[in-house]
């Protein structure tokens, strides 16, 4: 039985990139993630709509202990869902 692998996405280039406590740019930002930085989505969810690298999107990231980052700033190849949405 393998381990299931989770993916891991890119944060846009030269981005240092607000980590908030919900999917919306009116929640607190609890952490900045580093320039170059990688993370997992666990699931996905609609909030607030963001214009970023990548297009604008209301597609949040939930990218583990509740914290969530604008997919907007996030290489995931797709401007949909890539994962299962939260809830």
């Amino acid at each position: 039985m393998g381990e299931m692998q989770m993916s891991r996405y890119p944060v846009a280039p030269g981005c240092e990139l607000n980590v908030r406590s919900g999917p919306g740019t009116g929640y607190a930002v609890v952490d900045v993630l580093p320039q170059g930085a990688t993370v997992p989505v666990n699931c996905q969810t609609p909030g607030t709509t963001v214009s970023g690298p990548y297009g604008t999107s209301n597609i949040w990231d939930n990218i583990g202990n509740g914290r969530f980052v604008s997919d907007a700033y996030v290489k995931t190849g797709s401007d949909g869902y890539v994962a299962p949405r939260c809830g």
